[in-house]
């Protein structure tokens, strides 16, 4: 029960964590698309879907590795050898990315950022740093130290809104922007260095493991590619065939249904380690149920959210960006929150299939997904805008989840059972009838009707008998542990 304990208050921890980490994005919707052209606010998403890219590629897969294997490790020797034999190949392959964009910087500006070249060459230095602050990043993660990593990204959010807050304001634009961003990840990394060397401590490598740590993380590069086709191509599909301008439209509407997958982002984070320990120890029993209670608690959750953000897009989009963008992009949300949904219930699914080591079914599922979602962007965005770009990341995602899914309880099974989620369907729907019939614009008022929908739908769930009595039991006591 203790390990449970810990297990849900992590998630709590990390999950208020991701909360506020993803209202950054809502924080700075407003201040970049208010104080941008469209056009430059489509150069700052394409610039964040690019950073999102690369370490996908450069990394090798070796951060999740790092987050596979450390966690068993008993002694500090193993830690520093694993720790550095892994970082020092990351560094490599890190300068060597950067030196290759730094050279084909002029063809990248032309083909993403309307030529803009200073905005590439500073794309160049922070995407370097991205790679070894991710690197960092999931050090603390492997080591479960949670408040640490929580610490890490409150303080990159309260940067981010501050300082590239303060770029734009004063009248520095995308430029601006984009120079804000290399300062926060100068300084994140800064700081990540000095908390790492301080746990880690220093020892020149002799590279042992480094094969299987290879073979673990390098079948992982397909998949992360695919998985970033799926997630975000579509911003550089939107771009290349409508212009930087559609991407503008595109993005914000995404952005508020892309909240969904904040509710699983806590959970994706701890079950690796968590999972690993105990697999590793043979409970099994233990992986069954820490597995069941994360995918039924998490649609819990994300059911409500798709339908509530689905119908409260145009409003909320109208307030955070302009009448125009809302108008053009609100479509979008619905599309993306239900892509999220699946997404999330994959990624609980999957863990099955890195806890077994077959991380070559996760590359492929992703690669098929990553070549349906991108050939169908291609043959239905010319024809229906943005609105096909969203519909096929649903298809994307949707097929990933099925597929693995199927795979995954091939090799261990859990309980994934309908009648939550039909309870939660059926309890979303009826929550959603104040906002169908009362239509708020303004935002008191779309926060009356949240809080009055939320009120709802956990009556009509409790009423339902959807939570036996031994959850109730265990987040009472969780409530009152010390």
């Amino acid at each position: 029960m203790t390990q449970f304990h810990l297990f849900v208050r992590r998630v709590g921890l990390v999950g208020l964590t991701q909360l506020i980490v993803g209202l950054q994005g809502l924080i700075l919707l407003p201040i970049l698309t208010k104080n941008l052209s469209i056009e430059n606010y489509g150069i700052w998403a394409q610039i964040m879907v690019t950073i999102g890219i690369v370490p996908n590629v450069v990394l090798l897969g070796l951060p999740y590795t790092m987050v596979r294997f450390i966690p068993a490790l008993e002694s500090k020797e193993d830690l520093q050898e694993t720790f550095y034999s892994l970082f020092s190949i990351v560094l490599f392959s890190t300068i060597i990315a950067s030196i290759v964009l730094y050279l084909f910087s002029e063809q990248i500006a032309g083909l993403l950022f309307e030529g803009n070249l200073i905005v590439t060459h500073i794309l160049v230095l922070i995407v370097f740093l991205e790679c070894l602050i991710l690197f960092l990043i999931n050090y603390l993660r492997a080591k479960q130290y949670i408040k640490k990593y929580s610490s890490i990204m409150l303080s990159k959010t309260l940067l981010m809104i501050v300082i590239v807050g303060y770029f734009v304001f004063s009248g520095q634009g995308i430029i601006g922007a984009v120079s804000g961003l290399l300062i926060i990840n100068c300084t994140l990394l800064f700081i990540l260095s000095i908390l790492v060397y301080n746990d880690v401590g220093f020892k020149v490598p002799h590279f042992h493991n480094l094969k299987e740590f290879l073979n673990f993380g390098i079948p992982t590069i397909p998949g992360n590619l695919s998985s970033w086709v799926v997630n975000s191509s579509d911003r550089y599909v939107i771009g290349i065939l409508l212009g930087v301008s559609s991407v503008g439209y595109y993005s914000p509407g995404y952005s508020l249904g892309n909240i969904v997958k904040m509710f699983v982002s806590s959970i994706s984070f701890l079950l690796p380690s968590i999972l690993s320990e105990n697999y590793d120890k043979n409970q099994i029993d233990n992986v069954k149920i820490i597995l069941t209670y994360s995918f039924k608690y998490f649609m819990i959750v994300a059911i409500p959210a798709t339908f509530g953000l689905s119908l409260l897009s145009k409003p909320l989009l109208t307030i955070l960006s302009t009448p125009e963008i809302a108008e053009k992009g609100y479509l979008v949300t619905p599309f993306i929150a239900v892509s999220m949904l699946f997404f999330g219930a994959r990624a609980i699914t999957a863990q099955i299939i890195i806890l077994e080591k077959q991380t070559h079914i996760n590359g492929k599922v992703w690669i098929i997904a990553g070549i349906l979602n991108l050939v169908l962007n291609f043959l239905l965005v010319p024809y229906i805008g943005i609105i096909g770009a969203a519909f096929t990341t649903l298809l994307a995602f949707a097929f990933s989840f099925i597929i693995i899914t199927i795979y995954s309880h091939k090799f261990l099974s859990f309980d994934m059972s309908l009648r939550p989620i039909l309870k939660s369907i059926f309890s979303s729907s009826v929550m959603a009838i104040p906002i169908i019939l009362y239509k708020p614009t303004e935002l008191h008022n779309i926060l009356l009707i949240i809080v009055l929908c939320a009120a709802i739908y956990f009556v009509l769930m409790y009423a339902l008998k959807t939570f036996r009595d031994e959850e109730i039991l265990f987040f009472k006591s969780l409530i009152h542990h010390r």
